[in-house]
């Protein structure tokens, strides 16, 4: 038993919508739980093909981590053997359950991580749209081939993305799922992956297991997350004595908008995260 977890809000919902049509034209479609992250009510359309369940947003923004142990949480008292999450802009390749059911079979109690392509604009993904020959994975992460499954080594961890992975109850376990800590965006599926390296949880290239990131606006780097990422940046260098997503602090930094202390990472203006 499958069951596909997501993440959502209004800024994603034609995303997720159609994510969710895809999943539900699979030969066997698994249980979708949407995890809805906005104050206000869900679409009643989310309803017909997705369990619905609810995180209000925190004082520091949307409570991703929370949404995603709420989610599995479910899944896990529905009896599901196999827990894939999928960000809300993410459509699944045809075989990326079938990839991910076949590798938490090989390596049980692992954290599988699929490739990702990122769609160019332009790209709108309905039910019966062919992504096969538009599959470019990230270059940033190992894309080993259709079937195959790479053990990552230890420095491999930083490079988890939770916009695509699975586990079996017994990994979630392992690692203790994420640190509610977190709000906003960022760190907290790098600190996932520290704590399931530190757990001895195998973190595992899965080749086939494709998901496809549906295009939207973006900015790089991204300033309407930095004080979140200064924040949960903070957050994570205290468990861990280092900082997350340097590259985006560095250009924050050359942009003049942060600088480096002896304890991290500040604003120029000395404001605290989270103040404007």
């Amino acid at each position: 038993m499958t069951a596909v977890i997501t993440l959502a809000s209004a800024a994603r919902l034609d995303h997720v919508e159609r994510q969710q049509a895809r999943l539900q034209a699979l030969p066997e479609p698994p249980e979708a739980i949407v995890v809805w992250l906005d104050d206000a009510a869900p679409p009643a359309s989310l309803a017909r093909h997705a369990r619905i369940v609810h995180v209000p947003p925190g004082p520091h923004g949307l409570r991703l981590a929370a949404g995603r142990n709420l989610g599995v949480g479910a899944a896990l008292a529905a009896g599901h053997e196999l827990l894939v999450l999928l960000d809300a802009d993410c459509v699944p390749a045809p075989d990326l359950l079938d990839r991910y059911a076949a590798a938490a079979h090989e390596h049980p109690g692992a954290l599988l991580c699929g490739p990702v392509t990122y769609l160019p604009e332009g790209v709108t993904v309905e039910v019966d749209t062919d992504l096969g020959p538009l599959t470019a994975p990230h270059a940033a992460r190992p894309d080993p081939p259709d079937g195959r499954c790479v053990v990552a080594g230890p420095e491999q961890y930083p490079l988890f993305w939770s916009l695509s992975f699975a586990t079996t109850p017994a990994g979630w376990a392992a690692f203790g799922g994420f640190d509610e800590s977190y709000e906003g965006y960022g760190g907290e599926d790098t600190d996932v992956a520290f704590r399931a390296r530190e757990a001895g949880v195998p973190l595992v290239w899965v080749g086939g297991a494709h998901a496809y990131h549906q295009h939207h606006p973006t900015s790089s780097p991204p300033w309407q997350h930095l004080d979140d990422i200064l924040r949960n940046g903070a957050i994570f260098a205290r468990r861990w004595g280092r900082w997350p997503m340097e590259g985006w602090l560095e250009s924050f930094a050359g942009a003049g908008a942060v600088e480096r202390t002896a304890d991290g990472w500040r604003r120029t203006d000395g404001s605290a995260a989270g103040g404007s």
